[in-house]
This record gives C-alpha cells, structure tokens and sequence, in this order.
C-alpha cells in the first residue's frame, strides 16, 4: 500500500480540512489531536459501528445538550510515573482529579442510554468519588495545599501562625516605641531570607542589636533581625520544615493512591477520550446538516442534493451522483469553472467523510459503498523545480495510481481533466485506455473532461455514464448543477460571442468543425433542451405535490383534533352520567329508609327522589346567547369556549374589527366575539406556565457560598456567573466566592468578572474569620 499517494490524495480533496473542523468540537487536546488525524476506514462494519456512534450521539445532544469534555486532561504520563513510585506534583494530581470529576459527569450524562451503541463506552467509565474527592480537600490549587489535607498539617500551619504573631507583637512594640524612632529608616515590619526584619538606617546600625540579612542599594538601610525574635524566627524556620514535610508526604500518599487506581484511570481516560471524537464528529455533523449515509455493498453511489462541507452555506449549489450497480464510471463534461473540479472533489470527500465515521452533507437516504482506497489526481500538477509539465506531473501520479489499484481493488479512482497537456487526439486515446484498465481491476472511476472522443465512448460503452455541468449561456454564468444522463458541451462559441469576439471569426470556426463534431454537438443542444422541459414540469409537479401533501396533513391534524375533542365530550358525558346515576342511587336509598324507619307511603317516600331529578333537570344548561355569557369585555390570555366545537382555547390576539384569534391546542383559529363563551376561573397554558415556575423559584434551596478551588480560570468565571444568577433569583443578598490563595490568578480572574457583572453591587476581600485572601464576599 503506497501511504504516500494515499494521503497525498486526501489532500487533495480537502479531507484535512474537514477534519481540523471537526476538531475544533472536541473538548480535550487529545480528542482534538485524535479527530484531525482520522482516516478512511475500508472495513464496511467498522464504517457502519463509526456512523451508527455519530448518529447515536447527534440524537443524544438534541435532548440533552453536549456533554463537557474541557476537563478530560492528559495524564497519561502522569499514570506512569505513579506506577514506577514516582511523586506527583499538585498540577499532576490536580489533573487526575479533573478527569475522576469527568468520568463521573459523563458517567451520569450516559444514564439510561442503554438502546444505542455508545452504551458499552458509558459503562466502561469507573467513578471514583473516593480519590477525587480526596485530592480536591487536600490540593486548593496547584500552589496551595488545604489545611484539612491532615490533621497534622493543620497543627503545624496553627503553630506558624501563632509563632508569626508572636514575632509581629515583639516587632511592633520596637518600630511604635520613641526609643527607636530615629534609627529607622521606616516603621514597617518586612521578610527577608524568610525571617522578619526592621528596616534601620545604617548610621545607627548598632542601636538595634541584632543580625543583618540584607542592606538597601543604595547601603543607606540596613534589615536587621532584632535577637529579642531570633529564636521565635528559628522557630517559625522549623515548623516550615516540619510543613514542607508533611506536604511531600500528602502528595506522596495521594501519588500513592493514584497508582493503586491507575490502571482503571488509564481506561476513563481512554473511554473519554473517544466519546469526546464521537460527540466532535457528531456537533460538526449537525453544524453541516449532515445525514447518515445508507452504506452499500454492491458498489451503488446515490448521492441527493450533496453539498460541499467547505464552501460556504449561501453558495454551496446541492448536486445530485448517481452511479448504478450497473455503472462504474462517470465521465462529467462541461465548460471550465463550471464546477466539475468541485463535484469530482465533493464525490470523494463525502465518501471519505462516510469513512471516517462523519454524517455527510446531503439529503437523506444517499447510498455510499465502502472502498478500499481513495485515490485523485486533481489540479495542476506542473513543477519547475522537477523539470515536470503539466502532462508530466499527471502522468506522473497517474503511473501510481494505475500500479496500486492492480493490487487494491474496489478503490474509487477520481481524474481531473485526464488526458490533459497533449495532443488532444493521443490524448484521448491514452485516456480511454487509462479508464479501460481501472475499471479492468475493479475500480469506480469519476473523471473529468473536454474531449469528444470520451463523450462518445461513455455513450458507446457500457458501464460508463455522461454526466455535465450545466452553464447558464445567457448570463455567461455557471449553475454549478450535475446532471446526469448527458454529455455537456464547452459553449466556447456562445461564451466568445457573449463577450464581444466578431460574428465573422466565429463563423469561420463553426465551417472548420468537422461535420460529425457539429451534428454532435446539435444532438447534445437538443437533448439539453429536452431535458430542461421535462425538469420544468417535473418541477412544477413537485410543487403542486407538495402543496397537495400540506393539505393532506393539515386536514389529518383538524381531523385527529376533532377526534380528541369528541372522545374529551364523550369522557366528560359518561363522567357526568355516572355522577347522576350515582346521586339517583344514594336519594333511592335515602328514600327506602324514610319509608322502612316512618312506616310511611313508598310513593310519599320517594318523593325525595323526584325532588332530586327535578333539580338535575333544573341543573342543564339552557340556550343562553353568547354575549350573556360574557360578563366582560375579552382580552388577550383569557380562555374560551368555541361554541360550535365546544372546545376551549386561549386568545392570543384581537384584531381592529374585534375578531378575535385564538389558539386551541395545535390549531390557531380566528372567531367572532359572540361564537365563544368567557371562562373566567380557567388560566391559560402560559398563566400555568408562569405560575410553575414562580412557585418551582419559590422553593429553590442555594447555599450561601460557591467554591472554586481546583478550577481553571474559565471553569471558574463560568460557574460564578451561573451561580449568581441563581442567588439573585432565590433573594440572596450576599455570597462567598472560595477561590484559595495561591497565586492569586483565579483570584484575579474572578474579581474581573464580578466588575462585568450588572447583578454585582459590590465586592471586597474576606475578612479574618472569613478566609482573608481566599475568599471574595459580594453583595448582589
């Protein structure tokens, strides 16, 4: 297999570009690394699991969204290290939490989809809540370890502190007392080498006993550790060390953890990996309004209204390919930038598209064979530097292609203008016999081409197939459509004419065409112009079928309607029925106890019985006109009822003449004001709606804080402003934004959102007993 020609050919028909993007869906650098350098598959079953995952995936997102895959990081390295007893650092470790918190999310995005084939990936995912959440208490972010990482570490930052307090009151008392007021240089308490120091003027250097780190530039100010906190700045050096400590031993232990669970990790990584290329295939697909192919296995190519996925929406011109399992060669001819370059390019690409597991841009129902390669010769091939012309440089890959499809056959071949760069007779020639041998080893062969004589021989040859590419001659403009069946012609006269060549040159050159070439190209311009007057009615047919069709489902819809509206009138009768057998029954019973207790008549006694069916018949509605019934003048949101049908519906808009439009069920419909009768104690469909989601708010439950530790600052900004938005909703008036220390760039990332943001009044830095630096504290 010559790898070279292969993804030289793939070049050249832009499957690259198609597949970078498809990258740019994915969530994760390896998923995009791993969809930008997909290649056609040949295996036909594999092809159809790859569709089949992309279909299932397309059909996934339209009801839940896309899954998030920014956090799958790669820790493969990472694994490794942890299995040979390596330590992991806090972005390692941080990582591997970041892709526990993915395979538990995608875990649970995966529920329930137990009827389609990217099943078997969700339940390969493993969550382990156990190490996820035990590196996101330890690690804050990746320059802070949390305090409740031990115990141990707990004391130790405790005993720091109070050590550090205890320096800071001994060096206050010396920069506030008068004694010292004129040997410093200023009354500030400083670090350096990381003990604390007074900044003293250099001439009185000897009135502050103590030890000198460091010295200004200028050597004016000297920083003296004072001896009174000599050994509380020794102390506070141990404890650091005993923390430093403790802190590799965290990591240790967690490096531990993750090398007893690696091998489970490995395979979440590699499952989320792949599941981020389905779903990468899948958005591009539904961005391209692709479809899934039918794969074929007896070589039949129906392409519908196929698009190029390169070109932009507005100005890809759908064409419909057609090769029959009849047919294995599709000769296209027609004038130049006429658009047979691109429907040569587009057949390829889509079959590799297909390939390579991605929802083709055409219509539904399209049918692709699998091929074992797919190899061009596109484009101008001409090279100084290689001594090659135009002729060579084809020849050339043509020479390749013809000896690697002797050995792999059901390849598609595609040749642009073959034959090209000669004389046009040998030319021809050569390009007959070129296509005789491909098709000879098994090939599908599209080519393009100017020449008569392949004109003819796909007339004459069967298994070969005419296709052109129509040109518009009165505005000198390409239609860019396929049209199978007949040859195209190059319109080189009708195009000179146009663009002012005189009547007498192009006279000339009509008497110097042979006679065969001109009543040739006369059964071409008859055919063509057959042809558009059977598409013309055709078309006018289509569209009479569809109104026809609209028509038909329209009724269908009015008709199920009313059927529902009759079979609700029938529930309600027999409800309404069964309520009146049911008080008849209980005044019966009534009636036969007063008579057996009284001793009274029976027909006295069941007067109580006539009573109660007098007052049901008393109860029936009566004929009342409509405008009774409507108490009040009838505005947009009230609910109806349409008296001919019976039917309730909301109205949704009033005309200038009072006609009212309503809306019953799927149907809008439009009536006077005296065909309805107000309901005045029914809400509408939206009231509802409203109503549920007050009350839904209503009982929201949001905790008064949100921690961000371990996120990235993107992942950060985005949950805060999500988080706010709810806060404000449930009537929160001030929340704790967690953020950690560290570096302080989350800190910074999220402050500079909360400005942005217009449900912010303001915000300010934790107070002691708050979190100082780590948290922010915002009034919504």
């Amino acid at each position: 297999m010559n790898q070279e020609l292969i993804e030289k050919s793939l070049r050249t028909i832009e499957l690259p570009q198609v597949l970078a993007n498809a990258a740019f869906h994915a969530g994760s650098d390896a998923a995009k690394e791993l969809t930008g350098t997909l290649r056609p598959s040949s295996d036909a079953k594999e092809v159809t699991r790859l569709l089949q995952e992309t279909s299932d995936a397309i059909k996934m997102t339209e009801v839940k969204a896309s899954p998030g895959f920014s956090g799958v990081r790669d820790i493969r390295a990472a694994l490794s290290r942890s299995k040979l007893g390596g330590q992991l650092n806090t972005r390692e470790l941080l990582n591997i939490s970041s892709v526990l918190r993915a395979t538990r999310e995608i875990s649970a995005y995966g529920e329930g989809c137990n009827n389609n084939s990217l099943a078997p990936r969700f339940w390969a995912l493993r969550p382990n809540r156990f190490l996820e959440d035990k590196i996101g208490n330890a690690i804050v972010s990746e320059d802070e370890i949390a305090d409740k990482a031990s115990p141990e570490l707990s004391a130790i930052r405790r005993h720091i502190k109070a050590a550090n307090g205890k320096v800071r009151d001994v060096l206050q008392k010396i920069i506030s007392s008068p004694t010292y007021q004129k040997v410093l240089q200023e009354n500030i308490i400083t670090q350096r080498s990381g003990r604390f120091v007074v900044p003293v003027r250099a001439e009185h250097k000897g009135s502050v006993p103590g030890i000198v780190h460091d010295a200004s530039s200028s050597g004016a100010t000297l920083f003296i550790e004072p001896m009174t906190v000599v050994q509380a700045n020794n102390e506070i050096r141990e404890l650091e060390s005993k923390e430093k400590a403790e802190i590799d031993r965290i990591l240790a232990e967690l490096s531990a953890d993750t090398a007893s669970f690696a091998d489970d990790i490995l395979t979440n990584w590699e499952t989320l990996t792949s599941l981020d290329v389905i779903f990468a295939k899948a958005e591009y697909s539904t961005e391209i309004r692709g479809t899934e192919p039918v794969l074929t296995s007896n070589g039949e190519i129906r392409i519908k209204r196929a698009r190029h996925p390169l070109l932009p929406k507005s100005e890809a011109v759908p064409i419909d390919i057609t090769l029959s399992t009849k047919q294995d060669t599709l000769v296209i001819t027609g004038p130049n930038t006429g658009g047979k370059t691109v429907s040569l390019k587009t057949l390829g690409l889509l079959c590799a598209m297909a390939a390579c597991g991605i929802c083709v841009p055409a219509d539904s129902g399209s049918r692709l064979p699998v091929f074992s390669e797919i190899l061009a010769d596109i484009g101008d091939e001409q090279s100084i530097e290689q001594s090659l012309s135009t002729f060579s440089g084809h020849m050339k890959n043509i020479v390749e292609i013809l000896g690697e499809i002797r050995y792999e056959p059901d390849a598609l071949v595609l040749f642009d203008e073959l034959g090209a760069g000669t004389d046009p007779a040998e030319g021809a020639a050569l390009a007959i016999a070129i296509i005789e041998f491909a098709r000879k080893h098994g090939a599908k062969l599209a080519v393009t081409t100017h020449y008569a004589e392949l004109k003819m021989y796909a007339l004459q040859t069967a298994g070969v197939e005419n296709a052109s590419c129509e040109f518009d001659v009165e505005t000198l403009k390409p239609t860019y459509r396929l049209i199978t069946g007949i040859p195209g012609k190059s319109n080189a006269f009708a195009i000179s004419e146009r663009l002012g060549l005189m009547s007498a040159v192009i006279e000339d050159a009509k008497e110097r065409i042979d006679r065969d070439n001109a009543e040739f190209d006369s059964v071409i311009a008859a055919l063509q112009e057959k042809r558009q007057q059977m598409e013309n009615a055709s078309e006018e047919l289509r569209l009479k079928s569809a109104e026809l069709e609209r028509e038909r489902n329209d009724a269908e819809k009015l008709r199920k309607f009313l059927e529902e509206e009759k079979n609700k009138a029938t529930r309600s009768a027999k409800l309404q029925a069964e309520s009146i057998i049911k008080e008849a029954r209980a005044a019966v019973r009534k009636a036969l106890e007063i008579a057996k207790t009284t001793g009274a008549n029976p027909a006295e006694a069941f007067k109580e019985l006539n009573d109660a069916e007098n007052a049901l018949s008393a109860g029936e509605e009566e004929e009342v006109d409509a405008a009774e019934w409507n108490f009040r003048e009838i505005r947009v949101g009230d609910v109806v009822q349409l008296l001919k049908f019976g039917t309730r519906a909301d109205v949704i808009a009033i005309g200038s003449d009072g006609e009212l439009e309503l809306r019953a069920g799927i149907l809008t419909v439009r009536a006077a004001a005296n065909e309805v009768r107000l309901l005045d104690d029914v809400k509408s469909e939206t009231q509802k709606y409203m109503e549920k989601s007050a009350a839904a708010l209503s009982t929201l439950s949001v905790t008064s804080e949100i921690d961000l530790r371990g996120m990235d600052s993107h992942e950060a900004v985005d949950a805060v402003e999500r988080y706010l938005s709810v806060a404000v909703q449930v009537n929160l008036l001030s929340v704790r934004v967690i953020h950690g220390k560290g570096t302080g760039a989350l800190r910074t990332a999220v402050q500079n959102a909360l400005k942005k943001n217009k449900l912010v009044k303001k915000f300010r830095m934790g107070n002691y007993g708050e979190g100082d630096a780590g948290v922010t504290v915002v009034e919504l």
